[in-house]
């Protein structure tokens, strides 16, 4: 009888002792979970990014109808607001070079230009609004945010290029892309331009073909601009200011 009395007292104690156990783990996960979401919620949201790009351009007109012929380099400043998750207004600053030549067209030029070669400097500073797929970010500040997002822009600039003499003319930047999200405060872009010209002279030569036209952007000089860039965010938000978390 002692020894039942004993076992069933040790088979108490055991479960006693398991039924603690399981509370303290219960107790454990509970508090990492509420240190996780205090760590989230109090995370800081962003307004700004800056940072720099590296890519490629290329000139398309009338010595180059071939949009990978010619590329040469171009190097970008840029800079974010961001409205919110989705959307933000965007400042890029661009030095690269255009260049062309008429060996490779297969095209009657009447004023004596079949020999035509240019490479000429080419600055470019763009305002464009940025749009995208899905909310951009990490934390549970964005509902639904995710690292990684297509987006697609349209804005307005002016371009520089220096030929005989410098041109000046506004553009249409017009493109789309893809940004990754690398770390907190630590964005990735890889995206493609295409900037529509005012000017027919990029290249240094005003219609070589003899044809007038009319029209904003008919037989004028364009180029694209493939970029990779990376940026950091800056310009912590105030919670309790602004709400723009659906």
């Amino acid at each position: 009888m002692r020894s039942m009395t004993g076992h069933n007292a040790h088979q108490t104690r055991t479960a006693f002792l398991r039924e603690r156990c399981w509370q303290r783990v219960a107790v454990c996960l509970l508090f990492i979970c509420w240190s996780l979401t205090s760590q989230a919620q109090t995370e800081p949201e962003y307004r700004m990014e800056v940072g720099a790009g590296i890519g490629a351009v290329a000139y398309l007109g009338d010595y180059n109808g071939n949009i990978t012929r010619d590329i040469q380099p171009m190097f970008s400043l840029l800079a974010k607001y961001r409205f919110n998750p989705r959307s933000a207004l965007a400042l890029n600053v661009s030095y690269g070079t255009l260049k062309g030549s008429s060996r490779y067209e297969s095209t009657y030029y009447p004023g004596g230009t079949k020999d035509y070669n240019f490479k000429n400097n080419l600055l470019d500073v763009g305002l464009r609004v940025e749009q995208n797929f899905w909310p951009y970010g990490t934390g549970q500040e964005y509902r639904g945010a995710k690292r990684i997002t297509p987006y697609i822009y349209i804005g307005m600039g002016v371009t520089a290029c220096k030929a005989d003499k410098t041109q000046i003319a506004a553009n249409l930047p017009i493109g789309g892309g893809v940004k990754y999200k690398v770390a907190d405060r630590v964005n990735m872009a890889l995206e493609w331009t295409f900037h529509f010209t005012t000017s027919d002279k990029l290249d240094g030569v005003a219609d070589p073909y003899g044809i007038k036209s009319s029209g904003l952007f008919k037989n004028t000089d364009c180029y694209h601009h493939l970029r990779l860039s990376l940026t950091y965010d800056l310009w912590a938000k105030c919670k309790t200011c602004h709400n723009d978390r659906d």
